[in-house]
């Protein structure tokens, strides 16, 4: 049976397929190349009795998620902190359903962890740039109560993102920014062990509309066409969710402590290919336009800019391969879409 204790239920909340759940309530709510080693076993709680006891913030959506199973996968004992309720929790999990911005429910959560992952917050670019204020308090604001609360803890993790020094991602980048300075000064001024993570462009399943990949697979899936902003020649390095969420895990080792980790893909892909391959995977049956532009790119070549404080790449090895990892998502959407609830 699923155990799914809250420690302060909230109404309950809607349920939206694999939504970065933050945006859903509340207020609507160059790097240098590294190779380090490693760990290939699961993280050991040295000098600790019991298993690790690990809080996952925003452990409802895409990532979240991914990341939480991960936890479990290697041992900890995951709760799971959102506004909305998981679609995907596992038994062996925990669910509190509760606000970022809740001091006293952040203190009573965060208490007796070992290690706390910290995903939640509005993080659709397009939402960012209309929603300013909203962006500073639930990213700022939350980023830093849950920090006050958490002084105890072995590590604190944080999802940044690979864009936090690019010229792009306006009020969402400025947020990474001011968590990630935050982050170094509660290190600084409290001795908090962190590790900062820039994640780059993710795919794979349980993601919603917001994920480029999703929307283009859902297109072509669902209409036979997909319509496509831009020149083709944008260039990403995508990396698979699940490879993201792995390494997300094995950087507790010691040698990832206080330290900015870049979370990217294994090769680069331009999006003709990209698209090109998606074409081919379903017998070309897929209509393929390619429209102007209407919004400033993130970047076209590579997510990498100069900065005072670049970010350590760490790669996923063995990695899951770019095709079949489409073909996942694919299996998943067209389930979705030939079910009772699809958009068929």
């Amino acid at each position: 049976m699923r155990r799914t204790p809250c420690l302060r239920a909230t109404s309950a909340p809607t349920r939206r397929k694999a939504a970065s759940s933050w945006s859903a309530r509340r207020l609507k709510t160059s790097s240098k190349r590294w190779r380090w080693p490693v760990p290939s076993e699961p993280v050991h709680n040295a000098g600790h009795t019991h298993p690790p006891r690990t809080l996952v913030t925003g452990g409802s959506g895409f990532l979240g998620s991914h990341v939480a199973d991960a936890l479990s996968d290697a041992g900890h004992e995951v709760t799971i902190l959102d506004a909305m309720e998981s679609q995907h929790l596992r038994p062996d999990q925990r669910m509190v359903v509760g606000d970022i911005l809740d001091d006293e429910l952040l203190a009573s959560v965060s208490n007796g962890m070992d290690y706390i992952y910290h995903f939640a917050g509005l993080a659709d670019i397009d939402e960012c740039e209309t929603r300013p204020a909203d962006v500073a308090a639930v990213n700022i604001l939350g980023t830093v109560r849950l920090l006050e609360a958490c002084a105890h803890v072995r590590r604190f993790v944080f999802a940044s993102s690979a864009y936090v020094y690019s010229a792009a991602g306006s009020f969402y980048r400025s947020s990474k920014q001011a968590c990630e300075a935050f982050i170094e000064d509660f290190h600084e001024q409290r001795g908090l062990p962190y590790t900062i993570l820039r994640y780059g462009s993710l795919y794979g399943t349980r993601a919603d509309e917001r994920n480029s990949i999703h929307r283009l697979l859902r297109q072509a899936l669902r209409d036979k066409r997909i319509a496509y902003h831009g020149t083709g020649e944008e260039v990403r390095e995508y990396i698979h969710v699940e490879d993201a969420a792995r390494i997300s895990v094995q950087i507790l080792d010691p040698v990832y402590e206080n330290e900015r980790i870049m979370l990217t893909g294994t090769e680069k892909m331009r999006y003709a290919d990209l698209l090109q391959m998606i074409r081919e995977m379903l017998r070309g049956e897929v209509t393929i336009d390619m429209l102007p532009s209407t919004r400033k790119a993130h970047y076209t070549l590579t997510p990498y800019n100069f900065s005072p404080k670049p970010g350590k790449k760490l790669t996923a090895n063995p990695h899951i391969d770019m095709g079949q990892g489409l073909l996942q998502c694919m299996a998943e959407i067209y389930e979705d879409l030939h079910s009772d609830h699809g958009d068929a």
